[in-house]
C-alpha cells in the first residue's frame, strides 16, 4: 500500500511542472488571441500569414498595411512558449478564422500528453 502511494505521489510530481507550462501556454494563447482581436477591431483584419503575429510588437510595413496601429503595440513583446519556441500563427486558421498554437514539450505536430499541441481552438 505505501509503495502505491508513493508511485502515485512520485507521478504526481514529475507530471506537475510540465502540466505548469501547459496552463501558462494556454493563457499566453489566450492573450494573444485577445491582442490579435483588438489589431481587427482596430483594422478591420487580422495580420496576413505573412505579417505574422510581429504585427503585434512592430507596426507591418507590407500590403495591407494596418491604417491605425497603436503607439507602443498590441502587445509589449511576443512570447515565447514555456518550453522557448515561437507560437505559431495560422491565418487563415485549420480550426477557426485564424490559430494561435503551441507543439508542446516537443515542439514537433501533434503528439500525446506533454507533448500534444496547444492551441486557441481548446
Amino acid at each position: 500500500m505505501l509503495g502505491l502511494l508513493a508511485t502515485l505521489f512520485t507521478l504526481k510530481i514529475t507530471s506537475g511542472p510540465e502540466e505548469v507550462k501547459r496552463v501558462a501556454a494556454k493563457q499566453d494563447i489566450a492573450m494573444i488571441t485577445k491582442a490579435l482581436m483588438l489589431y481587427h477591431r482596430d483594422n478591420g483584419r487580422y495580420p496576413t500569414q505573412e505579417q505574422g503575429l510581429r504585427a503585434l510588437t512592430e507596426k507591418p510595413t507590407s500590403d495591407p498595411v494596418p491604417f491605425y496601429w497603436r503607439d507602443g503595440g498590441y502587445l509589449q513583446r511576443l512570447p515565447t512558449d514555456p518550453w522557448g519556441n515561437p507560437y505559431r500563427y495560422l491565418n487563415p486558421g485549420v480550426h477557426g478564422e485564424i490559430d494561435i498554437f503551441s507543439y508542446g514539450a516537443d515542439a514537433r505536430q501533434g503528439g500525446e500528453g506533454d507533448d500534444a499541441d496547444i492551441g486557441s481552438w481548446e
